[in-house]
């Protein structure tokens, strides 16, 4: 099911936020200081090229006090508005049933756009019948 959510996901859009991602994240990684958030956009662009089937967790890190700081320099200077859209990208998803799983992977990335630092992607893991 995710296969066919993910082809649907790439041809309705989502290469567009993949692109975009990944356009910030090459432009953020030509200074030095931009290198960290350029490395969290490559980590949103794959994210959101296939998003069924995925999910973000939290990681366990030596020094968690530069994952918060990297997430307020990110809320203050990105994250914000890229949450913002991906919830309005939501709600007019959410408009029809169809959009309704397309909705629920704005809103998964909206989450992860938020507070990007500490946090990885992996595979939901499928239960066998």
């Amino acid at each position: 099911m995710s296969l066919i959510g993910n082809m649907l996901w790439i041809l309705l859009g989502g290469w567009v936020i993949f692109c975009e991602y990944l356009m910030a994240g090459l432009f953020l990684c030509l200074t030095v200081i931009g290198i960290s958030f350029g490395l969290q956009c490559f980590k949103l662009a794959f994210f959101s090229l296939v998003p069924f089937g995925k999910r973000a967790i939290a990681v366990p890190q030596d020094n968690p006090v530069l994952s918060v700081l990297g997430n307020i320099f990110w809320i203050l200077l990105f994250g914000l508005w890229i949450a913002l859209t991906h919830a309005v990208c939501g709600l007019l998803c959410a408009i029809t049933i169809l959009g309704i799983p397309f909705a629920v992977q704005h809103w998964k990335l909206a989450g992860m756009a938020l507070l990007p630092f500490g946090r990885t992607i992996e595979d939901i893991p499928r239960i066998a019948i």
